[in-house]
């Protein structure tokens, strides 16, 4: 009778230990009262990375809209992070993790409209450009002393960056350079498309441009001038 009563006792611990319970973590009124957070509206096409989602948020600006056309006739629709300028080049990947200040500034994606296959892109922001490797004088972070692409596609773009190093957001720096870039683009397909079909023209437009000059009109192949 001892052993049937224990191994009942057991079994009623074990049922009520399965029981669901409410508490703090898994209650939806108590994130619903949650001081402070708003959980149905973002204010940052990056909130989840720049501290947006919280009531003390950056409030975000009026979004610009901005469209890569292919020569193919293709076009990608999306929002301007860079410069208010539109630019022609030639539609190339690169499919690096981290890196964009060097890729960015490689000579030779110059001329190029360059697409970064890393769904994040601008979190650890710019760091300074002042600073040189003690060994040979050139540039630490860069690959030269000047942004070199022609414009600059990716999938989504992190406002706010957050890094020791960092100077300035990607945004600021690609403007302060006249570089314009978009995002909002399904790039891994894009870049798919690209590795299938080879590399192809393309105009990142913005809207409300002034428009080009003659020699940026239209489709510009970089490959057919003296750079």
């Amino acid at each position: 009778r001892e052993a049937t009563r224990l191994a009942s006792f057991k079994t009623q611990r074990t049922r009520d230990a399965m029981k669901p319970t409410a508490n703090k973590f898994n209650s939806a009124s108590a994130m619903q009262s949650s001081p402070g957070r708003s959980f149905d509206r973002c204010t940052s096409t990056s909130s989840l990375v720049d501290g947006a989602e919280f009531a003390g948020g950056r409030a975000a600006e009026a979004p610009v809209d901005a469209t890569l056309v292919l020569a193919d006739g293709t076009r990608l629709e999306g929002q301007s992070f860079g410069a208010r300028t539109s630019m022609p080049g030639e539609v190339v990947f690169n499919t690096g993790m981290v890196g964009y200040p060097e890729a960015l500034t490689d000579p030779s994606y110059r001329g190029q409209i360059l697409v970064l296959t890393f769904p994040l892109v601008g979190n650890y922001g710019v760091p300074s450009a002042s600073k040189k490797d003690a060994s040979c004088g050139l540039p630490l972070y860069f690959e030269s002393d000047a942004v070199q692409i022609a414009g600059l596609v990716v999938s989504n773009y992190s406002e706010d960056p957050s890094h020791w190093a960092s100077e300035q957001s990607l945004g600021a720096w690609l403007a302060a350079a006249g570089v314009p870039a978009m995002s909002g683009v399904d790039t891994r397909a894009l870049t798919k498309s690209l590795r299938e079909s080879g590399s192809c023209l393309g105009r990142l437009e913005v809207d409300g441009a002034p428009p080009p000059p003659p020699d940026r009109a239209g489709f510009v192949d970089p490959n057919l001038r003296n750079l």
